[in-house]
């Protein structure tokens, strides 16, 4: 109880400047990227401004991660923009609350525990698709809109200063950590560029030219929808992919920033603010969101390392929307576009490119599919989910061909087959061909002391086996049986008659 109610640990030590300066890094990057998200779902620039906000500091308080950020995603914009085009807005937002108690529900049954299940490839893949999905991301910044409406390239001396700032940009990134760590780079990096474009009055995309961002506070807002089966019809199975796509995205980001700071966050813990934070998005005119990896990235590059830093960005970006849109409007895009490659270059697992040709080809090929379906499809929860269950497959196959029997007759004429590998679905059917029922002797003993039977069709694999030999008049017994095992038979005594051989040796429990 006492760690559910302690949300800020007082004894870790806190750099406050640190906290202070990277969290006001992180909501300029915000900005920009909480826009495009909106825009993407066909929602008001505000309803991805406004759940930046909420979601920032409802998860930076009560979450699992100190350091994380969450906000309004792509990857949630992505999944609700059918919504918004069929059935509006205000349906958005009841997806979202809906959403969120789902998100809860997986919290508070302990689900978020089966991140762990995700293998280190897919990981792998995760990160470096999501790398490029930032990157080209960045590419829309180098588009401008013509007088037909049609977005086309940049050219002549436009494209030359956009390229010559975002390349400053990432100068200062690179090279200030080389010579002073006391403040961050990626904020020195947004300043300097634009000082220098205010001051040169150079002309160049700003932030001001993707959407005006005045605003107020988020107004506290019931969804306008009929309260009955069929908006639940509607809005369930949206609901149910963003609350899914968001677990995924988070815990995913959570496992990442645990490896970067050599440190552990508490998933359950996470997943119930995130749900709680979607929830209150939903009633206070935001379109929901999730972790960011992205900002994250930032937010952990500057040093941060406690919850100060993503309540700082979070309260910032709404006073900048309530009281500085006019001087962040200014903010020329350049700087946040060298500052998102910066980030989409640090998050790529360079080293992956190691590991080809010295790991198994089918992890490799699980990271590349990963990573070509987030770059493709843009759904990270479907490209993380097709990598798990590729995984598995490939897990079972090759446990499948590991099973194994040494044969042998004793002095008393008694044929034993000892048992190597796991006995389950993948491999009932090897196992089965070990052994020559009609070459047999009357009596056979079937040693589990290096293998376990895992599941039922391990269990019905013994049974058929049993079966084959009382039709042929032998008999058949079962040694070395583990607790587990010995259990799983126990509870499966009505289809399946063995005998279990009690082993004078490892004090086998006798059951017959």
């Amino acid at each position: 109880m006492k760690q559910v109610l302690s949300l800020f640990d007082l004894s870790q030590k806190v750099n406050y400047k640190n906290e202070v300066l990277s969290g006001l890094t992180v909501a300029l990057a915000l900005i920009p990227e909480a826009i495009a998200f909106a825009l993407i779902a066909g929602l008001h620039p505000l309803t991805g401004l406004y759940a930046a906000f909420s979601m920032g500091l409802i998860t930076s308080v009560f979450g699992g991660r100190p350091g994380m950020i969450s906000g309004a995603t792509g990857a949630v914009a992505v999944v609700i923009v059918s919504l918004a085009k069929s059935h509006g807005v205000e349906y958005i937002f009841a997806a979202v609350i809906l959403a969120g108690i789902i998100q809860m529900a997986a919290g508070f049954f302990k689900l978020g525990k089966f991140i762990r299940l995700v293998p280190h490839p897919v990981m792998f893949g995760f990160v470096n698709g999501l790398a490029i999905v930032i990157f080209m991301a960045q590419l829309g910044s180098f588009k401008i809109t013509n007088t037909n409406g049609v977005q086309e390239w940049m050219q002549g001396s436009q494209l030359y200063i956009m390229l010559g700032l975002v390349l400053l940009t990432m100068f200062i990134i690179w090279g200030l950590p080389k010579i002073t760590k006391v403040v961050p780079a990626s904020l020195t990096a947004i300043l300097v560029t634009t000082a220098i474009v205010l001051g040169l009055g150079l002309e160049t995309k700003t932030v001001g030219d993707i959407s005006p961002i005045k605003g107020g506070f988020p107004p506290f807002h019931i969804p306008s929808v009929p309260f009955n089966l069929e908006t639940l019809n509607i809005i369930f199975p949206y609901a149910l992919i963003v609350a899914g796509v968001g677990l995924i995205e988070s815990l995913l980001t959570l496992n990442l920033i645990d490896e970067i700071t050599e440190t552990r966050g508490r998933s359950n813990k996470e997943a119930i603010a995130q749900g709680a934070a979607n929830f209150i998005t939903g009633f206070f005119s935001g379109m929901g969101g999730c972790a960011m990896i992205g900002q994250s990235l930032i937010n952990i590059s500057s040093g941060a390392r406690a919850r100060l830093s993503g309540i700082v960005a979070s309260v910032m970006l709404l006073v900048f929307v309530m009281f500085g849109a006019e001087y962040i409007e200014q903010m020329p895009m350049a700087a946040l576009t060298g500052l998102m490659i910066m980030v989409s270059i640090g998050t790529f697992e360079w080293a992956s490119f190691k590991v080809i040709g010295k790991m198994p080809n089918h992890d490799i090929l699980v990271g590349i599919l990963v990573a070509g379906i987030t770059v493709l499809l843009h759904n990270l929860a479907l490209a993380v989910l097709i990598g798990v269950i590729i995984s598995a497959l490939v897990f079972a196959w090759e446990n499948a061909k590991r099973i194994r029997a040494r044969k042998y007759v004793d002095d008393k004429g008694i044929k034993h087959y000892e048992i190597f590998g796991p006995l389950f679905f993948g491999s009932t059917q090897a196992f089965s061909e070990k052994f020559d029922v009609q070459g047999d002797p009357d009596t056979v003993i079937i040693d589990f002391q290096e293998s376990r039977i895992n599941d039922m069709s391990g269990i019905e694999a013994l049974n058929k086996i049993t079966e084959r030999y009382q039709k042929a008049g032998k008999e058949l017994h079962l040694k070395h049986l583990s607790p587990d095992c010995r259990r799983l038979l126990k509870n499966a005594e009505k289809i399946i008659d063995v005998n279990i051989l009690e082993d004078p040796t490892y004090k086998v429990a006798v059951e017959i």
